[in-house]
């Protein structure tokens, strides 16, 4: 158990120190998780290793040029058309919550009316002021950028290569008897891979699901709202009901109150109540048996302390804790005395 609660403490410090550092190394290791699958079945089908390796990276590079030259510049176009309407659309907001102090006069006064308006343009002005800074400084962080667009493919041709030989490089720096480290990590991986790749995969669908069901709706900004609604499935139950504003945004300011803004609504409710009955069981084929409040808490806990990647690994690492839970020494029933019998007994039977 002291084998078990080092390696703890170290990987926690090593993730809480060193976390901003290592972000290309998680982000690595993730798209090896997903690329292992299909190289542990070229194997199967009797292709080399190296050679399995090789061609699935070289399908990756494809993969991320597509998205690099193709989905990227789309979004980016639509962000900035976006922002480009938020005055058009705070406007239009001024308006109708000034028709509130008539509709409702025993409600809502004139007054507070003008003091939400006034707080709303100060908020608008912030923000503005924010993006402009944002802008200027990632004219700075393009370098970095470009460096991480060779660094990631680099580390994970690497992690898919050598593989094995990295496990047992790791493995000489741990004790011959870790028995319990084994037994945690055995439960652990299996569940991390399967999250992994799951949970990929459901970004996939779900995202490709909304941006067909948006453009046959004619929804505006529906590659980028499609993005954000794929990325929401990161966070279980809040993520649904968050993205839900933006779109509910875009559909009322662009149609009104109307069918086309109902279609929208009840076309992603549809969409969330498939995600979360049908593809879910379908994609994570082993239980993670996490309860809905230890979800919850492990989202704000890890992605409180490491942002993105502690929400995306919140759910692993919440199995991490389950884990180690479990295989804390506990007293057994069979180390209790039997109920009922006295202990001079149990000593005289034996």
């Amino acid at each position: 158990m002291v084998i078990l609660g080092i390696v703890l403490v170290i990987g926690f410090a090593v993730v809480l120190g060193l976390g901003r550092m290592l972000a290309p190394v998680f982000a690595s290791i993730v798209i090896a998780y997903l690329l292992e699958a299909v190289v542990a079945q070229l194997q199967r089908l009797g292709l080399p290793r190296l050679a399995s390796v090789v061609l699935v990276f070289l399908l990756f590079l494809t993969g991320g040029f597509f998205l690099l030259f193709g989905l990227v510049p789309m979004l980016t176009r639509q962000l900035t058309q976006l922002v480009q309407q938020i005055p058009t659309y705070i406007s239009r907001g001024q308006e109708l919550l000034l028709q509130l102090p008539e509709r409702y006069p025993q409600v809502v006064s004139e007054e507070q009316v003008q003091q939400l308006i006034a707080s709303v343009g100060t908020e608008a002005g912030t923000v503005g002021q924010q993006l402009i800074t944002w802008s200027i400084g990632s004219v700075g962080s393009f370098v970095g950028l470009l460096v991480l667009f060779v660094l990631i493919p680099v580390l994970v041709f690497f992690l898919l290569k050598d593989k094995q030989m990295l496990i047992d490089w790791f493995k000489a720096y741990l004790p011959t008897e870790r028995h319990l480290v084994s037994s945690v990590w055995a439960d652990v991986e299996a569940q991390i891979a399967n999250y992994v790749r799951g949970k990929a995969g459901e970004i996939v669908i779900v995202g490709a699901v909304s941006y067909v069901t948006f453009i046959a709706l004619g929804l505006d900004y529906a590659a980028l709202l499609a993005t954000v609604v794929g990325f929401s499935v990161l966070i279980p139950y809040i993520g649904a009901a968050v993205v839900t504003v933006p779109i509910a945004f875009v559909a009322y300011f662009q149609w009104g109150w109307g069918w086309d803004f109902g279609q929208v609504m009840i076309a992603y409710a549809i969409i969330q109540a498939l995600d979360g009955n049908v593809l879910v069981p379908l994609l994570f084929s082993e239980a993670l048996n996490l309860h809905p409040v230890a979800i919850i808490v492990a989202i704000l806990v890890f992605g409180g302390l490491w942002g993105f990647w502690g929400i995306f690994f919140a759910i692993p690492l919440a199995t991490l804790v389950q884990a180690v839970l479990k295989a804390w020494p506990r007293i057994s029933d069979e180390e209790e005395p039997s109920a009922g019998v006295p202990e001079s007994a149990n000593q005289t039977s034996a």
